[in-house]
């Protein structure tokens, strides 16, 4: 029933990542972007990443941190507030990251829309790097390097990738990059399988098909958390309740939540620095902080997917039959549940559904979810570059939007 044929049946009910992980040069400006972080590591710059507030972004920021941190080396990370900043690069924390001293940004799970804001960047004299797996939209962005499976010129058939699997093979990458330059002669080589529990949860949280190489990071990054050696982790685990063997329902539905909640309804880093601590006290203060926010979350959710239902079933009273899309906006809607409240529509009307938040001024911040056959990322894409929306991204089943 999943067209799996005979001969691959062993590989799909017991997958190895050194039979399915593919060489990370197959990703267009891989090897582009290995070379200009090893001079960095070599050299000691201050490199800093920008990272999302979601479970992929924060997941990915801290394989990143973690890695440095093998090498004995400090990485700044930022995370934009949701509802202040909002989604991807924006122009201020740019400048701020520039006059910090941060030559070098790697952006990941966001990046490959942000042409304006990388376009200062460079005219700064600063390398931006784009570690993403968003459609692309009106060309591709000015930056150093752009390592996307979805960019048009792509032939690696790696789409299916959450941003943290893209991140795990530019740590791939760099390390090989780095052994073959003898870094590793005097100093120990990290141990990369150690970092396949933040690929695992970031995976699973982002919803992308579980094929592949994506099947061998869950499953050998869910016996990495029970090992417990994260403690940001093992805190996680513990506050969500969460006990071995881990599988896609612990990971998406108990731990993920919670590192969500920090950008919805609370201090956008908070996830990123659990996930990156290695302290137990203050790994189980984040962990509680973040298990707080999640209740708060969960009751603002449940006023509006109400409201959002009232609307819907208001609308629907008048036709004869559901329309091909919902699209539903108010003024006093929180802009940190709108994707989930638009992903319960979606699956109980079976449309592709917009929920937005609108603000003071009539901007709106959208969240959008589709159905498998309708691609809305793509979508969103066409639509900014038509300059029907002020700005938007996303792929195939989830998208963000901005407009009047």
């Amino acid at each position: 029933s999943r067209q799996i044929p005979a001969d691959a049946a062993e590989q799909f009910l017991e997958p190895r990542l050194r039979d399915l992980l593919p060489d990370p040069s197959i990703l267009t400006d891989m090897d582009k972007a290995a070379a200009r972080l090893a001079d960095a590591i070599e050299q000691q710059e201050a490199v800093a990443v920008f990272g999302d507030y979601d479970v992929d972004g924060a997941t990915s920021s801290a394989v990143l941190s973690r890695y440095w941190k093998m090498l004995g080396q400090k990485l700044r990370v930022y995370i934009p507030d949701r509802q202040k900043e909002g989604y991807g690069p924006n122009k201020q924390a740019f400048t701020r990251l520039h006059e910090e001293g941060h030559q070098l940004v790697i952006t990941v799970d966001c990046g490959t829309m942000a042409h304006d804001v990388l376009q200062q960047a460079q005219s700064q004299g600063m390398h931006v790097i784009v570690a993403d797996h968003h459609q692309t939209g009106g060309g591709l962005p000015p930056c150093y390097a752009l390592i996307n499976p979805r960019r048009p010129d792509d032939h690696s058939q790696l789409g299916h990738l959450a941003a943290v699997g893209v991140t795990f093979m530019l740590v791939v990458a760099l390390n090989r990059e780095l052994r073959q330059r003898g870094y590793f002669k005097s100093r120990t080589e990290p141990k990369l399988t150690d970092l396949l529990d933040l690929v695992s949860l970031g995976t699973v949280c982002d919803v992308v098909p579980l094929e592949g190489v994506n099947r061998a990071f869950v499953r050998q990054g869910a016996l990495v958390i029970a090992q417990g050696r994260n403690i940001g982790m093992a805190a996680l685990a513990q506050s969500a309740a969460s006990t071995p063997p881990f599988g896609t329902y612990e990971l998406g539905f108990q731990m993920g939540p919670r590192v969500n909640a920090g950008g919805r309804v609370g201090q956008a880093d908070l996830g990123v620095r659990l996930l990156s601590s290695d302290d137990p006290e203050e790994a189980a203060g984040l962990a509680a902080r973040l298990n707080d926010f999640n209740v708060e979350r969960r009751e603002i959710e449940a006023q509006v997917l109400s409201q959002a239902m009232a609307l819907t079933e208001e609308s629907l009273a008048t036709r004869n039959a559901p329309p091909p899309f919902l699209l539903l906006a108010r003024k006093d809607w929180h802009p940190g549940v709108i994707g989930i409240v638009a992903g319960r529509l979606k699956d109980k009307y079976h449309r592709p559904s917009f929920v937005i938040a609108l603000d003071a001024q009539g901007m709106g911040k959208g969240s959008a979810r589709s159905v498998s056959s309708v691609d809305i990322g793509r979508l969103v894409a066409m639509a900014v570059d038509l300059k029907l929306i002020e700005a938007g991204g996303g792929h195939a089943m989830a998208a963000g939007v901005t407009l009047q």
